[in-house]
C-alpha cells in the first residue's frame, strides 16, 4: 500500500472515531450516560459497533474520552480568557467567572459534565470519575494561583472557597434568573476576597 493510501485509511480511521466520539459526547451530556447505550452511539453516529470497540475498547473508555474531550475545551476558554489579563488577577478571575456564570445560565445548560458523570459512578477507580477528578483538582490549582497573586492570608482557603462557589453555580442553573449568574458569582467573589483580606489586616487575628 502506498504512503498515500496509508494516509488516507488513517485519516478515514480519525474521521469514524472523531463522529463516534461527537455523538456519543452529545448523547451523554444530554441523556446522561447510563441511559445512552452503545447500541444508541453506533446507531446515531451511523457507524458499526466493531468501530466503535476498535477505538475504544469499551464504553467506559468512550466516556473517559467525553470528559477528556469536554476537559480540553474547558481549559482552552480559561486559558483563553487569562490571557488577556496576565497581569491583572482580579481581572482575570472576574473574567473567568465572567464566561463560567453565562454558560451555567444558557437555557440549554445541563450541568458539569464532570460532575454529572462523578454523580453517575460512584466507584472513586473508574476511568471516568478519575478525569472528573482531575479536571475538580485542576480548577482549584489554578484558582490558588489566582488568589496567590491577589496576596491574601490563605491562598488554598480562598481557592476552595471560589472552587465551591463556581461548582455551586454548575449545579444551580435551574435557579438562575436571566443573566443573574455572573453577578452572583461576582458578588460572592467579591465578598470573599474582602473577607479574606480584612482577616489579614484585622491586627486581633495576629498571633
Amino acid at each position: 500500500m502506498s504512503k498515500n493510501a496509508v494516509g488516507r485509511a488513517d485519516q478515514a480511521g480519525m474521521d469514524v472515531k472523531n463522529k463516534i466520539l461527537e455523538t456519543a459526547s452529545d448523547l451523554f451530556y444530554n441523556m446522561g450516560v447510563r441511559a445512552v447505550g452503545v447500541d444508541l452511539v453506533v446507531e446515531k453516529a451511523g457507524v458499526a459497533k466493531t468501530s466503535l470497540y476498535r477505538h475504544f475498547g469499551t464504553k467506559d473508555d468512550l466516556v473517559a474520552a467525553f470528559l477528556e474531550r469536554e476537559d480540553r475545551a474547558f481549559w482552552e476558554t480559561w486559558d483563553r480568557v487569562a490571557q488577556r489579563y496576565a497581569d491583572d488577577p482580579k481581572g482575570q478571575l472576574s473574567g473567568q467567572l465572567k464566561w463560567i456564570g453565562e454558560r451555567a445560565g444558557q437555557a440549554s445548560y445541563r450541568g458539569c459534565p464532570q460532575l454529572n458523570v462523578a454523580a453517575e459512578f460512584p466507584e472513586i477507580d473508574h476511568p471516568a470519575r478519575k478525569v472528573a477528578t482531575s479536571h475538580k483538582r485542576e480548577l482549584r490549582r489554578r484558582l490558588k494561583v489566582i488568589a496567590e497573586q491577589l496576596n491574601v492570608v490563605t491562598p488554598d482557603m480562598l481557592a476552595g472557597q471560589l472552587a465551591v462557589l463556581i461548582n455551586g453555580a454548575f449545579v444551580s442553573s435551574q435557579i438562575f434568573e436571566r443573566g443573574e449568574a455572573v453577578q452572583l458569582l461576582q458578588r460572592a467573589t467579591d465578598a470573599l476576597i474582602a473577607a479574606n483580606i480584612a482577616v489579614h489586616q484585622d491586627p486581633h487575628t495576629q498571633a
